[in-house]
C-alpha cells in the first residue's frame, strides 16, 4: 500500500510475527542472550547503582508484582520489578551489545519477565510465548535502531 506510512508497516510487521517465525537458531540464540543477561542481571544486584533503586523502588506497592532478581524477601509492581532488574542488567555493563552501541537483552528481558509475572495462574504465558515476546522486543529495538540517523553517528561523537 503505497499510502501506508512507514510506521504503520513497522506496526504490521511486528503484530504479524509468531512463534512460527522462531526458528531453531533463532531460538537457541534467544536461549543463550536470555542466560546471559540473567547471570549479568544477578551479578549486578550487588552493584551500589543497583541497590539505590531497589530502596527507592520499595515505595511502590500493588496488587499485581514480579520478582526482583536476587531477593526472595519482596517484589515490586511489575514497571519497577523491570526498572530494577532492568539497572542491574545494565549496572554491569557486560550484557549483549550490538553496533552502534546498544544492549538489546537487558532492555527487553526484564520487561518481559516483569510481565509475563504479572499475569493471572490461569493465564500464565508458556515458555514459547516468551521467547517469542523476547524476539519481538528485540526485533522493535534492532528496527528503531536502524530507522535511527543519530544511532549511525554514535561512534564518531566518542
Amino acid at each position: 500500500f503505497p499510502s501506508q506510512t512507514i510506521t504503520g508497516n513497522f506496526a504490521n510487521v511486528i503484530h504479524g510475527l509468531n512463534a512460527n517465525h522462531l526458528t531453531d537458531q533463532v531460538i537457541q540464540r534467544s536461549k543463550r542472550m536470555i542466560l546471559d543477561t540473567l547471570g549479568v542481571g544477578l551479578l549486578g544486584t550487588s552493584t551500589e547503582v543497583c541497590h539505590k533503586v531497589t530502596q527507592y523502588s520499595k515505595i511502590y506497592s500493588s496488587d499485581i508484582s514480579s520478582t526482583i532478581w536476587g531477593h526472595l524477601d519482596f517484589r515490586l509492581p511489575p514497571l519497577y520489578a523491570a526498572f530494577v532488574n532492568g539497572v542491574a542488567v545494565h549496572s554491569m555493563d557486560f550484557d549483549d551489545t550490538w553496533h552502534p552501541a546498544t544492549h538489546p537483552s537487558g532492555a527487553v528481558l526484564p520487561a518481559v519477565i516483569a510481565l509475563s509475572e504479572a499475569f493471572p495462574q490461569k493465564k500464565k504465558i508458556s515458555g514459547l510465548d516468551l521467547l517469542l515476546a523476547f524476539n519481538v522486543g528485540i526485533e522493535v529495538q534492532g528496527r528503531l535502531l536502524h530507522f535511527s540517523s543519530e544511532a549511525r553517528n554514535i561512534p564518531k561523537r566518542y
